[in-house]
């Protein structure tokens, strides 16, 4: 449970500061977006290294299905586009190997 509040947090901040990038870049929003912005993967990529796990790779794989999820969920709530059966297919199949890099045995 302590790995997908992780993941939470660090989507969150992922998809946050890329967005702020996004804001500036692309919506003509105010160079000052990024601040908030560069904070904001700050907190992501701390947040991964909270993750229990020995190989760091193994968690960014796992964490890109929850990525994927968070940001479907970003599409629909912050920008307010519904994701189509399209994004919800694709979504399944990367959380069907998001689990399994994460419950299956690893030597």
């Amino acid at each position: 449970m302590q790995t997908f509040f992780f993941f939470l947090i660090a989507a969150l901040g992922e998809i946050s500061g890329c967005y702020a990038f996004w804001a500036w870049l692309r919506l003509d929003k105010s160079i000052f977006w990024i601040i908030p912005g560069v904070l904001a993967l700050i907190i992501f990529a701390f947040a991964l290294t909270k993750v229990d796990a020995s190989n760091a790779g193994r968690i960014y794989a796992a964490y890109g299905g929850f990525y994927i999820l968070s940001s479907l969920f970003w599409l629909w709530l912050a920008e307010g586009v519904k994701p189509d059966k399209w994004d919800l297919l694709g979504v399944t199949f990367s959380l069907v190997g998001t689990i399994t890099i994460l419950f299956s045995p690893h030597r």
